[in-house]
């Protein structure tokens, strides 16, 4: 059986990130709404917290802001993007199906006709008793993902497309979109001075078997602005959770030259995301977060299997130390609970430290 407990999730990841010894791998979790559902209902319980404590996952809070700007139409989001939910047959997602800038040609026409949402829209004076609640976990807030947002105003394939045709437009929306949060950033942080754990950082750029785009595009019109806030969260005491899906291979030294302190998700089933080169080249810059396959292992897997991967990742991207157990994206309603539990099971058993 494995020992006692003898730190709080908030200290087991901190002692991870800042390389001191913990009482056992911390372990994570992400999950889409019907999954959580099904999880509660396995448990026999009202919350997917208190599913989660039964598993003893060391899970993150977020704390945020409360928007209080113009009022937003049904199913329209702050940026004027009309949202609607798709059903994929085992439940749903919310996906943008009006990309407001879609029809514009100029800086000067958006300009014109196009609201910018501003800093001043949001009240952050509610993040201080959000964060009394959150005493014993890591606290999340803060970030970016602009060119996700890009891609909802202008449609990803034009946002795409404007990397190489459009590059004066990316730049200018570009620079909105990083100043928006680098000011929202800025001000979770001075309404909870020192209490913010991790700052989310974030940009898909990989595919299945390589970079979505150039490093060339990545580093002209990302990493600068990336950069910016990533030295605001340092400077702040916060460590920089880095989410970048896919083969990122091309763009990870500079990623890790950045300052990110946390890669996530380490999906290793992707062309050239070998857990035991990432370990050995990058193991002593960054924390590794999450890399139990959600492509195959957790939806279609044995428990054996899954077993065997909690296993490996704990060999490979544990050895040392650096590694905060995960799926590696949002688990999917038609994963198995049983696989799930045996993950977490799994790994607070083997996790321990001696």
């Amino acid at each position: 059986m494995p020992a006692k407990d003898t730190m709080t999730p908030r200290e087991r990841w901190l002692a991870v990130l800042r390389r001191d010894n913990a009482d056992r791998f911390p372990m994570d979790y992400w999950a889409t709404p019907e999954f959580d559902r099904k999880l509660r209902t396995f448990f026999k319980v009202k919350t997917t917290r208190q599913a989660l404590e039964l598993l003893n996952v060391d899970y993150v809070c977020t704390v945020g802001p409360q928007y209080v700007g113009p009022r937003l139409k049904r199913g329209v989001d702050v940026f004027g993007c009309r949202h609607q939910s798709i059903d994929y047959g085992s439940g749903t997602y919310s996906e943008v199906v009006d990309h407001p800038l879609a029809g514009y040609r100029s800086i000067k026409e958006i300009e014109s006709h196009y609201t910018w949402p501003k800093p001043d829209w949001w009240d952050y004076s509610a993040i201080a008793r959000q964060a009394q609640q959150f005493t014993r976990y890591p606290i999340r807030g803060g970030g970016s993902e602009p060119f996700l947002t890009y891609k909802d105003l202008r449609g990803h394939e034009q946002a795409l497309l404007d990397l190489v045709e459009n590059p004066e437009m990316v730049h200018y929306c570009l620079d909105k979109l990083f100043e928006l949060a680098y000011q929202n950033t800025l001000r979770i942080f001075e309404a909870i001075p020192g209490q913010v754990h991790l700052t989310y950082v974030a940009e898909d750029m990989g595919g299945q078997t390589n970079l979505l785009f150039s490093p060339a595009s990545i580093r002209t019109f990302l990493l600068p602005q990336m950069k910016r806030i990533i030295d605001l969260s340092h400077q702040a005491g916060a460590f920089v959770f880095h989410h970048n899906d896919g083969n990122i291979l091309r763009i990870l030294p500079d990623m890790v030259g950045l300052g990110i302190d946390i890669l996530n998700p380490i999906q290793w089933r992707a062309d050239g995301m070998d857990r035991q080169f990432l370990k050995q080249t990058y193991g002593d810059r960054v924390v590794f977060h999450g890399a139990m396959d959600n492509q195959y292992t957790l939806p279609f897997g044995t428990i054996d299997e899954v077993r065997q991967e909690v296993v490996d990742n704990l060999h490979i991207l544990g050895k040392g130390g650096g590694y905060i157990l995960a799926p590696c994206h949002n688990i999917q309603s038609i994963t198995p609970v049983e696989n799930v539990v045996a993950m977490y099971e799994t790994a607070y058993r083997l996790g321990q430290k001696s």
